[in-house]
C-alpha cells in the first residue's frame, strides 16, 4: 500500500474493484466504514457477484472476470474528455508532458517494437526525445501531439462506453455513475482511494490492471495524498513483509535485484541495476544502489567479505540470463523431472496452485520431499491422494511439524507497510518448532557436512555469516538487528562519528566501502540504539489524520504515506487542508517524513527553487509514470481476453490476448477458449470462515460449521437452464479436471450481455482439499489454467471457463 490501513477513513471515495474487503479484510473494512459514517465518503463496489461490500457500497454495479481494463480505460477517457484531471498535478509531477520519439507507436492492439516469434518487445521503440543535456524533452502546457497525455487521451479514446459496456457487460448507466462519482475526487479537497486484491493481479493482464488505477490516481491527483493511493490488500498478515525480504526469485532484501549469469563482477552488477541522471533536479534515489547491494553482501558474508572478493559477491547465486524462476516455472520443471527436492515450506501448493493437478503429478516426479506446516496437507499427502497409486510413487516425504505465529517472536509487516513486533504467547506443542529453530539446526548440520566431505562449491556456506542463535536456539532479535545493519568500523558520515559495532541510524547512512552492514536497507532505522521500533505502543498521533507515527515503524524511515511530497503543491501548500500530510512551514516540512527534506518545487516569486527535488525520488527522472517503458506488455494498459474467454473476439483490437503472455506446454496445460464444451466463465475467491487453503481451518469443528464443503454459486437463470436447484451437487469441469460441489442457486449472479451475446459467471472458493474434511470436495485449483502474467507470471485463477452439471 502507498498509504496505510488508517488513512482509508481519510477517503471521500472508495473504490473496491478485485477486492472483497468486507469478507475476505474483514478488520479494513472498519476504516471504509468510518470514512462514510464519519466524512460522508461515498463506497463504489464493481464485482462479478453481489457480496458483502457490496451490500455496504453507496453503488454497485457488476463486470465479468477479466475486462477491468477496459472498466477502467473507460473511466480514463472519461476523465480526460470532461476535463477532470489535476493539470498542475499531471504535468510537474507525472512524466504526462514528456515527449516521445518517433518510433513509438500502437496499432491494432500492438504497441511498436513487437517481435512475433518471440513475443517480446523491443522497448527502445518507446523512448522520449531527449535534449542536448540527455533528458526527456517535456511539454508542461500537455499539447504537444507527441507528449505522453496525448497519446494517452489517443489511446483511450477507443474506450467509448458503448465498446466498454460491451465487453465487460456493464450497463452504460452504471459506467457513467461510477465514473462520475470518482472522478470527482481530482477537486483540490478531495481524495478517493482504491482498495483491490487478487481480484486484479491473478489474470494476464495482471499487472496492467494495476496499471490503468495508478493512472487514474495521477490524473486526479490522488497519489501522495491522505485518502488516496494505491492500495493492495495483502492475502496473509506478512505477505508486503516476505515480499520486502526477497521471497520471489528475482530479487534480493529491499528490491535489489538478483544477479544474472552476466553480471561477471560486483562492479558490473552495480553498473547494470544503478541508474543515471542528468537533471539535477532528479533525486534519483536508486543511485545510492551500491551503497545498499554492498552493505547487504556485508550482512551475508560479514568479515569474509572484502574488497579484495567484491564482498562475496561471486558467492550470491546468480539467475540465467532471460530465464524466470517463478512459481509456475518452478513447477512446471518439477513436472518436467528437471530437479528431485523439493521443500513445500508452510504452503500447500497442491491446493493453491493453479492447475493443482499438474502440481500433485509433479510431486510423483521427485526423489523427496520436505513439508513443513502445522497440520498434515493435501501436499505432504499428495502420494495418497485422489488418482494416486502409492505403490507407483517413489517420492520419499518427511514432515517437520512447525509451530503457530502465536508460538514464537519475530515481526510481521502488514499491507501498509507497518512492520510490528509479536511476543511468543504460549510455547509450541509437541515435537512442533519455530522455522527459525529449523533453519538454525538445518544450516549447522549442512555446513557440517561441507566441513566434512567438502564439495563443488563450498564457500558460500563457510564464508556466510551465521552467529543468529542464543544457546542454539533461533534468536529473532539477533537477525532484526542485522536487517537494520551496523557499522563495521569506526566512521564519521555526514559529520557525525559513529563506532564500529553500532547499529546504523537510517539508511541514509549505508555506505559502499564495506563500512557497514544492513539485511535489507529498507529497513534500516527498523532496530537502533535507541530500541526495537517495530515493538514500539504508542497510541499518540500528532498529525491529526491518523499517522500514528510511534505505533510500530514503517518502511522506509517510519514514512507513512510515500512520495507525499506531491500532497502538496509547487510551493508545498497541501492540495488538501483539512488533511495535510505534510506542509511547508517557509523553513521545513512538518506532519510525516517528507519524502526527502528538500524545500518546494518554487520560491515565493514563482521561480524554480535550484535545492529542490522532483516529488517522485525513486524514479530516475523524478515523475511518476503516466507512461510506463518498464512493462513486458505495453507502456500503456491495453484490454485484452482472457487465456479462456466465452467470446470469439476481442472489440479493441485484433490481438486476442496478451501478445506477451507465457503458456506452457505439457499435456497438463491444456486449454480451452470459445468451446462449446466449456460455455461458463468462472472465477475463486475466499470466504471469511477459511484461511488459504484452510490448512489452519479445516480441522476447526467450529469453522466447519459455518462453511462445511466446496460450493459452486450460480445464478438463477443459469440454474434453470441447467436443471440445478440450490443444494444439488454438481460437477464442475474444466480443460483440466474437475471437482464436486454443492450448487448455491442466488442472485449474487446475473447472467452478462456480451457483444450480443449472454454469458453466465460462476464462483467457487479455493480453501478446501480432499484431507479434511471428508466429503468437503476438492481444490477449486484443479480447474484454474497455468498460465502468467509476462511481468510476474502471476496465474489467471480469476478468469477461466469451466462447465456445470447436475451431479
Amino acid at each position: 500500500m502507498t498509504n496505510h490501513w488508517i488513512d482509508i477513513g481519510n477517503s471521500d471515495c472508495i473504490l473496491i474493484m478485485g477486492s472483497n474487503a468486507a469478507e475476505c479484510h474483514p478488520i479494513s473494512f472498519k476504516w471504509v466504514l468510518k470514512a462514510k459514517e464519519e466524512n460522508g465518503a461515498k463506497l463504489l463496489s464493481v464485482d462479478p457477484r453481489f457480496t458483502r461490500t457490496s451490500a455496504q457500497a453507496d453503488f454497485y454495479t457488476a463486470l465479468r472476470s477479466g475486462t477491468d481494463i477496459a472498466f477502467l480505460g473507460g473511466m480514463i477517457n472519461y476523465i480526460i474528455e470532461n476535463k477532470l484531471y489535476n493539470e498542475e498535478y499531471l504535468a510537474y509531477y507525472t512524466n504526462a508532458g514528456f515527449i516521445l520519439g518517433r518510433k513509438f507507436g500502437f496499432k491494432d492492439g500492438l504497441f511498436s517494437g513487437y517481435n512475433g516469434k518471440t513475443h517480446t518487445y523491443d522497448k527502445s521503440q518507446w523512448a522520449f526525445e531527449k535534449d542536448k543535456e540527455g533528458n526527456p524533452k517535456k511539454d508542461h502546457r500537455l499539447r504537444n501531439s507527441r507528449c505522453v497525455f496525448q497519446q494517452l487521451k489517443k489511446h483511450f479514446s477507443r474506450y467509448t462506453l458503448d465498446k466498454v459496456s460491451a465487453i465487460t457487460g456493464t450497463p452504460e448507466k452504471d459506467l457513467i455513475e461510477v465514473y462520475k462519482t470518482y472522478a470527482a475526487t481530482g477537486k483540490k479537497g478531495q481524495a478517493g482511494t482504491i482498495m483491490y486484491a487478487m481480484g486484479w493481479t491473478q489474470h494476464t493482464v495482471g499487472v496492467q490492471n494495476i496499471r490503468t488505477m495508478a493512472i487514474i490516481q495521477l490524473l486526479l491527483g490522488n497519489m501522495g495524498v491522505a485518502g488516496g493511493g494505491v492500495n493492495a490488500l495483502r492475502g496473509e498478515s506478512n505477505v508486503q513483509g516476505s515480499t520486502d525480504h526477497c521471497l520471489l526469485w528475482h530479487i534480493w532484501p529491499g528490491y535489489l535485484k538478483t544477479p544474472r549469469s552476466s553480471n561477471v563482477s560486483l562492479e558490473a552488477y552495480n553498473k547494470k541495476f544503478t541508474p543515471k541522471t542528468n537533471d539535477p533536479l532528479s533525486a534519483n534515489w536508486w543511485g545510492n544502489y551500491p551503497k545498499y547491494s554492498v552493505s547487504f553482501l556485508k550482512s551475508m558474508f560479514g568479515e569474509n567479505g572484502t574488497p579484495f572478493n567484491d564482498f562475496g559477491f561471486d558467492w550470491m547465486p546468480k539467475a540465467d540470463d532471460g530465464k524466470p524462476y517463478s512459481w509456475l516455472n518452478l513447477f512446471d520443471a518439477m513436472f518436467r523431472g528437471e530437479f528431485t527436492g523439493f521443500f513445500a515450506w508452510g504452503q500447500n501448493p497442491a491446493c493453491s496452485g493453479a492447475n493443482a493437478g499438474k502440481n500433485r503429478q509433479a510431486f510423483a516426479k521427485l526423489d523427496w520431499m520436505v513439508n513443513v506446516n502445522l497440520f498434515d496437507n493435501e501436499t505432504g499427502s499428495f502420494w495418497k491422494g485422489p488418482d494416486m497409486d502409492p505403490k507407483k510413487i517413489k517420492t520419499e516425504v518427511f514432515f517437520l511439524p512447525a509451530a503457530a505465529s502465536v508460538e514464537k517472536e519475530g515481526s510481521i509487516t502488514n499491507s501498509g507497510r507497518w512492520s510490528q513486533w509479536r511476543y511468543k504467547a504460549a510455547e509450541p506443542l509437541g515435537d512442533a518448532k519455530p522455522d527459525g529453530d529449523m533453519m538454525v539446526e538445518l544450516f549447522v548440520k549442512i555446513r557440517e557436512l561441507y566441513q566434512k566431505e567438502g564439495g563443488a562449491f563450498p564457500e558460500p556456506i563457510m564464508n556466510l555469516k551465521w552467529d543468529y542463535d542464543t544457546d542454539g536456539k533461533f534468536d529473532s532479535h539477533k537477525v532484526a538487528k542485522e536487517i537494520n545493519g551496523y557499522f563495521l568500523a569506526d566512521v564519521t558520515v555526514k559529520g557525525k562519528n559513529f563506532k564500529a559495532g553500532t547499529l546504523v541510524p537510517s539508511f541514509a547512512f549505508l555506505q559502499a566501502d564495506g563500512t557497514t552492514s544492513s539485511g535489507n536497507w529498507l529497513y534500516c532505522q527498523s532496530y537502533t540504539e535507541k530500541g526495537n521500533m517495530a515493538a514500539r505502543r504508542s497510541t499518540v498521533d500528532k498529525s491529526g489524520i491518523g499517522l500514528y507515527s510511534e505505533w510500530s515503524w514503517c518502511w522506509p524511515v517510519n514514512r507513512r504515506i510515500i512520495y507525499n511530497r506531491a500532497s502538496v503543491d509547487r510551493y508545498g501548500n497541501p492540495w488538501d487542508p483539512k488533511h495535510p500530510v505534510i506542509r511547508w512551514t517557509g523553513k521545513k516540512w512538518v506532519g510525516d517524513v517528507p519524502d526527502g527534506g528538500w524545500a518546494p518545487m518554487l520560491l515565493a516569486d514563482g521561480k524554480t527553487n535550484p535545492k529542490t527535488k522532483y516529488p517522485f525520488i525513486m524514479k530516475p527522472e523524478g515523475h511518476a509514470h503516466v507512461f510506463g517503458p518498464g512493462r513486458a506488455d505495453g507502456p500503456f494498459p491495453e484490454h485484452y481476453e482472457p487465456l479462456e474467454c466465452p467470446i470469439e473476439k476481442n472489440l479493441m483490437s485484433k490481438q486476442f490476448i496478451n501478445p506477451t503472455v507465457k503458456e506452457f506446454g505439457t499435456a497438463a496445460d491444456a486449454r480451452a477458449t470459445c468451446d462449446p464444451r466449456y460455455p461458463i466463465v468462472a472465477s475463486t475467491y475466499r470466504v471469511t470462515e477459511h484461511w488459504q487453503t484452510g490448512v489452519m481451518t479445516r480441522w476447526q469443528p467450529w469453522l466447519l460449521e459455518s462453511q462445511p464443503q466446496s460450493f459452486c454459486e450460480m445464478s438463477l437463470e443459469l440454474a434453470k437452464l441447467k436443471g440445478i436447484k440450490n443444494g444439488d451437487k454438481v460437477i464442475v469441469e474444466s480443460a483440466r479436471g474437475k471437482i464436486e460441489a454443492v450448487a448455491i442457486v442466488t442472485r449474487r449472479f446475473k447472467p452478462f450481455k456480451i457483444a450480443g451475446s449472454t454469458i453466465h459467471q460462476v464462483g467457487m472458493p479455493w480453501c478446501y482439499g480432499w484431507v479434511t474434511p471428508k466429503g468437503g470436495g476438492d481444490s477449486s485449483n484443479l480447474l484454474t489454467p497455468s498460465v502468467g502474467d509476462p511481468n510476474t507470471l502471476i496465474p489467471e485463477t480469476k478468469a477461466f471457463m469451466v462447465n456445470v452439471k447436475k451431479a
